[in-house]
């Protein structure tokens, strides 16, 4: 008995986290995360589920649809395995977006179907069991995009007289729980 009691002392009491992307309902989408620590490895995979249309769109074309986002963290700096979200990190990520949307022909519909390759790098924090992380990046898209350059995980390149189907950018903020 006292060995198992050692065992767990060794582990951190909490490597799974679930969270939601702060104010995606304000963007035309509810998305939910799952994030499962590595500790030994100073590593976590994420997981992110997202509903197209479970929300308030800025661009009011009543999109349906689904986004799914994979990520994998790799901490950077000094990291704690007893506190394995915490720190500084660099994120590869494969993002996948398919919605239907009205177009702005009278009465059409028109379907964007969008995959990301994006790079990112971000800050994750804890404090007890209250989880927050932020994170900015960019990379390649490619698929049939959607007028409006938004695909509900990233956004294409179309700012400053600059436009680009093929360039991702992405920022967020999500926040959760530890368990």
């Amino acid at each position: 008995m006292p060995i198992q009691a050692q065992e767990s002392a060794d582990k951190p009491a909490r490597v799974d986290a679930l969270k939601i992307t702060f104010l995606s309902w304000a963007t035309g989408s509810s998305k939910l995360s799952w994030e499962h620590a590595l500790p030994s490895l100073g590593q976590t995979t994420e997981l992110c589920v997202g509903l197209i249309g479970a929300g308030n769109d800025k661009y009011d074309n009543d999109p349906r649809g689904l986004t799914l986002r994979y990520g994998h963290k790799f901490f950077v700096g000094s990291y704690d395995p007893a506190r394995p979200f915490d720190g500084f990190y660099l994120r590869p990520e494969a993002i996948y977006s398919r919605f239907n949307y009205t177009h702005t022909l009278p009465g059409t519909r028109t379907l964007a179907q969008m995959g990301s390759l994006i790079a990112t790098v971000g800050y994750q924090r804890t404090w007890g069991r209250f989880v927050a992380d932020v994170w900015v990046g960019g990379g390649y898209a490619f698929g049939t995009p959607a007028e409006t350059g938004y695909h509900h995980g990233f956004q294409l390149l179309d700012h400053l007289g600059l436009h680009n189907d093929n360039v991702a950018l992405s920022f967020s903020i999500r926040v959760g729980w530890c368990f």
